[in-house]
Parts: structure tokens; sequence; C-alpha cells
């Protein structure tokens, strides 16, 4: 399915954020996730459905002052 992460197409067969991580090869529980603008908590990732469509922001945190 069309997806939409961090501003770039992408086609995934992913059923959930979860499933969409592993695909892209982001680990770590230090990032922080959206879908469609809402956060998705760390262990609500592997229940939160993806839908054709859907934009993914995943962010890491950055150091510096």
């Amino acid at each position: 399915m069309r997806l939409i992460v961090n501003g770039e197409d992408h086609e995934l067969e992913a059923l959930t954020l979860t499933d969409a991580m592993a695909l892209l090869e982001y680990e770590g529980g230090w990032l922080a996730t959206a879908v469609n603008g809402e956060l998705v908590h760390r262990e609500d990732r592997s229940d939160c459905r993806l839908v054709e469509g859907d934009r993914i922001e995943i962010l890491a945190p950055k150091q510096g002052g």
C-alpha cells in the first residue's frame, strides 16, 4: 500500500505502524511517531492499523543547545 513517511512516498506491505517501522528499519524506543498528525505512543504502535495514503512521521530527538 502507498504510505507517506516523513514526506516521502513509500510502497509498503504493512498492516500496522510497527510493521512499517520494521520494513523501513527504524529501531529504538526513543523514536516519536505520529499517523495523520496524531501522536502514537510506543506501546500503541502494534495496534495502530494503517490504510492507503496514511501520513506517518517518525522523529528522533536531537541533542544540542
